[in-house]
């Protein structure tokens, strides 16, 4: 589950990490009122206006139509309120959104960090996330932030370092020296930033984060280290330990079909292809998708129903794959072990049904417990449904369908 900027950074205070502090609104007139409360707390003439989307490149991203950046520097209420009314409502196209772009519906009026003082202002990049290869968290870290992590690792490798935490063990002191140490900081300013690479930590174990990212992660003028940006994942596997955690996630950031399989207990992720899939079981679903590829058409979408696919999930998997255009065929592949095959084709039937016409060509490959029998079950019903109990029936059958 992804978190806005403003969610993030609330969380991350409960854990002792500085941050740039801010005040999320959605009208014009509350960042005006935003920025005037920023300048009483803290003294700046300067503000910061961010659209709050889940999506990174947002300073480089325009709003559609205009030459207006997703992130955005006002010297007065005047300024943030204009900047704050170009990018409400508008849709914010960054690297990240793809032409499609993301409807902005809040904005983060923030503190200006960037003040002189006696040392040199320095932008780092710090993340936190689970290195599946090793089985241990990885804090990736550089002295090259506030730019594309991808393009430093691309053109400057060298500038990256990475520090590995056995998940049974805290973040040792030794570690976050190392990693304050590699970034160059001295004096006061590596004091600050190994209580904060410490506290980070804690909070990435504390939330069952899925990843913690801080770019820019800023060492101001006054040797304070602070997250001035920070893009937070929670492990969705995690969030019965978190029920308060639920209530911050943001629907509208998410595809339409997506939450609405979801509420089904689909397992759905929407693809760009034209074949629409719907398996039980991942490692079927993954299988299901190679075989696509290699009879030369595209997956739209891994749909995986679980073990106990009945007549009301195939109907919902139908009705969710169908309301893509691109789907020329469905495939369905399901292998009857917890359940069996027969009743799996008596849902297809009665989903068929219930639906109504079906324009497009639909496979159903059931093999297992009463395969058989299913495939008489479909055979007799007069749908126009397709039948295949062997892998390669179904691609052939796959095959004719994209290419008719």
């Amino acid at each position: 589950m992804n978190l806005h900027e403003y969610q993030a950074k609330e969380l991350l205070k409960k854990y002792n990490v500085p941050v740039q502090e801010g005040i999320p609104v959605d009208t014009p007139e509350a960042a005006a009122e935003a920025y005037k409360q920023l300048k009483v707390q803290f003294g700046n003439n300067f503000a910061v206006v961010k659209a709050q989307i889940h999506a990174g490149g947002r300073g480089k991203g325009l709003i559609r139509g205009t030459k207006q950046n997703g992130v955005a520097v006002g010297k007065n209420a005047e300024d943030i309120k204009t900047i704050a009314g170009n990018i409400l409502g508008g849709t914010l196209v960054t690297i990240q959104t793809g032409e499609a772009g993301k409807v902005v519906n809040k904005v983060l009026v923030a503190q200006d960090v960037y003040y002189d003082g006696p040392s040199k202002r320095q932008e780092f990049y710090l993340s936190i996330l689970l290195d599946r290869a090793s089985g241990q968290n990885m804090i990736v870290y550089s002295t090259e932030g506030g730019m594309s992590i991808e393009d430093v690792a691309h053109d400057t490798p060298e500038k990256i370092f990475r520090e590995r935490v056995h998940p049974n063990m805290p973040l040792q002191g030794f570690q976050a020296r190392k990693i304050a140490f590699n970034l160059g900081v001295t004096g006061e300013a590596f004091k600050n930033m190994v209580k904060f690479v410490t506290n980070l930590y804690n909070a990435y174990i504390g939330l069952d984060a899925a990843m913690i990212e801080i770019n820019p992660l800023f060492k101001a003028a006054d040797d304070k280290v602070i997250a001035v940006d920070c893009k937070l994942s929670l492990d969705d596997n995690a969030l019965l330990r978190h029920p308060d955690l639920v209530a911050l996630r943001d629907i509208t950031e998410e595809d339409p079909t997506e939450v609405e399989a979801g509420q089904y207990n689909l397992n759905f992720v929407k693809l760009d292809g034209n074949v629409g899939c719907m398996v039980n079981g991942a490692g079927l679903a993954m299988a299901t998708m190679d075989m696509i590829k290699l009879s030369g058409g595209e997956p739209a979408n891994f749909l995986d129903v679980g073990g106990t696919a009945n007549a009301q999930t195939v109907e919902a998997g139908f009705r969710i794959i169908l309301k893509d255009p691109k789907v020329k065929a469905i495939l369905i592949n399901i292998f009857g072990g917890i359940v069996r095959c027969d009743r799996v084709a008596q849902g297809v039937i009665d989903a068929y049904k219930s639906i109504g016409t079906i324009n497009v060509p639909i496979i159903v490959r059931l093999q297992g417990t009463n395969a058989a029998e299913a495939k008489a079950l479909i055979e007799q019903s007069g749908l126009k449904v397709q039948s295949a109990i062997l892998l390669s029936e179904a691609a052939d059958l796959v095959n004719k369908a994209v290419n008719a």
